[in-house]
């Protein structure tokens, strides 16, 4: 059965990196990344009226994965309630979890190789989530995994657990902390 797992979080929380070790353990899943699908689907600016309907448009290709039996990992920002809430809507058919990426802005930060924090704050970049943008923490997500606190390790084991918990993926997969 094909699910969705809609990871939110502030820009260098670990979605992506999540995504990709996610993907050795679940080889029929398409990643769909955030940072990717701003320059595939042309976000046209970074209004919040564009930001959704970029989701929207995310959420119909990702639905075209699931409509093949194929899993969908969607690693996007997505900071507003809406964006989620379209995206759930369109994909009513199918399981979808949302998965909130938590991470303090201060590691995140921290974490932050391509300058977009500074940039951010030197006032270079409008509307940057969590900083001169709002980040509109979920107020429900099915499942929360605190990258900060954790290793990217053990939160994959915590998703994969909840996705057995589930039925969702092979209660034979093994992941072995390191």
């Amino acid at each position: 059965m094909a699910f969705i797992i809609w990871m939110t979080g502030l820009p260098c929380s670990g979605k992506s990196t999540l995504a990709k070790k996610l993907l050795e353990y679940i080889p029929k899943m398409e990643i769909l990344d955030g940072d990717e699908l701003v320059k595939q689907l042309k976000l046209d600016d970074w209004s919040r009226e564009s930001r959704i309907n970029h989701s929207e448009r995310v959420a119909y290709l990702a639905k075209s994965f699931l409509e093949r039996d194929i899993s969908v990992c969607v690693a996007k920002i997505s900071p507003y309630k809406e964006m989620k809430t379209v995206a759930k809507s369109i994909m009513k058919d199918y399981q979808f979890i949302e998965l909130f990426v938590k991470c303090s802005l201060t590691v995140c930060e921290k974490r932050d190789v391509k300058g977009m924090y500074k940039k951010a704050r030197n006032g270079e970049l409008n509307n940057f989530s969590g900083v001169t943008g709002p980040y509109e923490i979920p107020e429900t997500p099915e499942l929360t995994v605190d990258t900060e606190n954790s290793s990217i390790e053990d939160c994959v084991i915590d998703i994969l657990n909840y996705f057995k918990s589930k039925n969702l993926v092979s209660t034979s997969i093994k992941v072995t902390k390191k």
